[in-house]
């Protein structure tokens, strides 16, 4: 079973980071086979903007592209077809680890042209076989903004060996239960969003009991949803 980290904050009110959470799930029997927390790796790539596009003057597939980054303005030869003046970009520094390549990124030459850092693309990052042309970010963002943050990268994946013996665990929320009993939190209440729906449901809900006053605690929510005219095709 996997879950992102702040899926579980959202039934988990907890300060607890990372380790300790994985800790805490291996003492109350439940085994983490892995997190996935590419935040550290990730953090030296930062939206860059494409300022001025020059023509490499030799090699006609090449561009002299003028970045504006967080760290100031950097020449950069770009060779991707989709570079173009006034975009935004995803920008490597010098000596940054390149995790799609597995290299680290040096100041070079190309083509007798100085070029100091990179514009990457989804391969170079490790995201895609995509590398055609260099990651675009929407114009919302500014110059300095976290690619991680943006892609929602920086959220650690949590994946956990469910035995069979413990079918509770199979929901999130079951899991942040077992969490909270276990003191690193507190489960926070569930709250049923009501999603207005697109025709009248055939199935009639009621929820009485005997108590009025102990009808919240006996069945906090009831939920359900209807799909109709699904097609499931290739």
């Amino acid at each position: 079973m996997k879950l992102t980290l702040s899926w579980l904050r959202e039934h988990l009110d907890t300060d607890a980071d990372i380790k300790v959470i994985e800790s805490t799930l291996t003492n109350i029997g439940l085994e983490v086979e892995s997190i996935e927390d590419r935040t550290e790796e990730l953090k030296p790539f930062t939206v860059a903007k494409v300022i001025n596009i020059s023509k490499h003057p030799d090699a006609d597939r090449l561009k002299i592209c003028d970045v504006e980054t967080i760290k100031g303005n950097f020449q950069v030869v770009c060779g991707a077809p989709n570079a173009k003046t006034g975009m935004l970009g995803v920008f490597a520094f010098e000596n940054t680890y390149i995790p799609g390549t597995k290299i680290k990124l040096k100041k070079t030459k190309i083509r007798g042209v100085e070029s100091c850092g990179m514009l990457v693309s989804e391969k170079e990052m490790g995201l895609s076989d995509e590398h055609e042309g260099i990651i675009e970010i929407d114009q919302k963002y500014k110059v300095g903004d976290s690619f991680s943050a943006i892609y929602g990268l920086d959220d650690p994946i949590i994946e956990i060996n469910i035995t069979p013996n413990r079918p509770d665990c199979l929901s999130v929320r079951g899991i942040a239960r077992d969490l909270a009993a276990s003191g690193i939190g507190s489960l926070k209440k569930q709250e049923i969003r009501k999603i207005k729906g697109t025709f009248n449901s055939p199935i009639k809900w009621q929820r009485k009991f005997n108590k009025d006053k102990d009808e919240e605690k006996l069945c906090p929510g009831v939920s359900g949803r209807l799909f109709k005219n699904v097609k499931n095709v290739e």
